[in-house]
């Protein structure tokens, strides 16, 4: 497992920085179509590269302090590095935004005269194509392994090829109708395009933090539980999930019968651990309090016990809902 996770964090480390040299190849081809067009559209979109290069490089140092074992000022490791620099990468959008609304303001209120227009539109349209096959490329391989940072630098380099479309739709629109206004209108609309994708990842970043209650993952592993079912698995409840970078941290609350040995609990746990481990590519901790059944316990438990001093009465259906409840689970809050 730990031979796997250090190789899957090198190759995401190659593949940002794969992403960063070809950030500053763009960008040097931006400012060529700048110099060659004089748009400050174009020169927009250049100075919005700038913010990819440097959300690139600071990918590629989030990637490398999260693949860091733990030490004794981090036991759970650096893999939350990656929500905060996602979190700077979404606020460097938010701003690259802004300075293309600004930009584009300005052209509007004091005009300005484009010239080469094609070969601007040739070199423009050829950064876009690139970077939208980069976006793809990095939130594929971040939806894999489950990177934070590969996933938010994939969305920044597709929200810059809706940008750079953009400033191409001005420019082939500038060239046929010699309306100079254009370029810094469509600008301005994909400048405010970019803010709101930019809001979007800080939300993202700002919830990982936070420590902020993923449904969608809770509900993953509450379906996994729930598929594999034992019945010596009386109850499972107070779960919680907490992320650290590509990896998750499980605690929760596990009901087994009172009259198991010590030796027979830890085994149904570490049962429901593999169980859990082995359907998730994802490197998981677990944090199991093991809890002893309760005479209320008999009313929802399915084993046929010789200890039993109720009848049972009902199934409780393992949910997301059901399995974050606090407290054992019982006929009484689960009538």
């Amino acid at each position: 497992m730990e031979v796997a996770t250090i190789n899957k964090n090198k190759q995401k480390f190659t593949f940002q920085r794969n992403v960063a040299i070809v950030g500053v190849i763009l960008f040097i081809g931006k400012l060529i179509a700048w110099h060659l067009t004089n748009s400050d559209a174009v020169f927009s979109d250049a100075m919005e590269s700038i913010v990819n290069i440097i959300s690139a490089f600071m990918g590629l140092y989030s990637l490398y302090l999260a693949a860091q074992p733990k030490d004794e000022n981090h036991p759970y490791g650096h893999g939350k590095v990656e929500f905060v620099t996602s979190g700077v990468e979404g606020s460097l959008i938010i701003f690259a935004g802004i300075m293309i609304i600004v930009e584009a303001a300005d052209s509007l209120l004091h005009g300005n005269t484009l010239k080469k227009l094609d070969y601007g539109i040739l070199i423009v349209l050829a950064t876009a194509i690139i970077n939208y096959l980069m976006g793809y490329f990095s939130i594929k391989k971040g939806e894999r392994e489950n990177s934070v940072v590969l996933i938010s630098s994939g969305k920044h380099l597709q929200s810059d090829t809706w940008t750079t479309l953009g400033v191409v739709i001005s420019l082939v629109l500038v060239y046929f109708t010699k309306i100079y206004w254009i370029d810094a209108a469509v600008a301005l609309v994909f400048g405010s395009y970019i803010i709101i994708v930019g809001y979007k990842i800080v939300r993202k970043s700002l919830s990982g933090i936070m420590d902020e209650a993923d449904p969608d993952l809770l509900k993953a592993v509450v379906e996994v539980l729930a598929k594999n079912r034992k019945k010596e698995w009386i109850d499972i409840h107070n779960m919680k999930i907490q992320q650290y970078g590509s990896g998750l941290h499980i605690d929760a609350h596990i009901t087994l019968p009172w009259y198991d040995t010590l030796r027979e609990s830890h085994q149904e746990m570490e049962n429901i651990i593999k169980t859990l481990a082995s359907e998730t590519e994802r490197h998981v901790e677990f944090n199991f309090h093991m809890d002893d059944c309760k005479p209320h316990s008999c009313e929802i438990c399915q084993l046929e016990c010789a200890h039993r001093i109720h009848a049972f009465k009902k199934k409780i259906e393992w949910t997301p809902e059901s399995v974050s409840q606090v407290s054992k689970h019982c006929l009484e809050n689960n009538p």
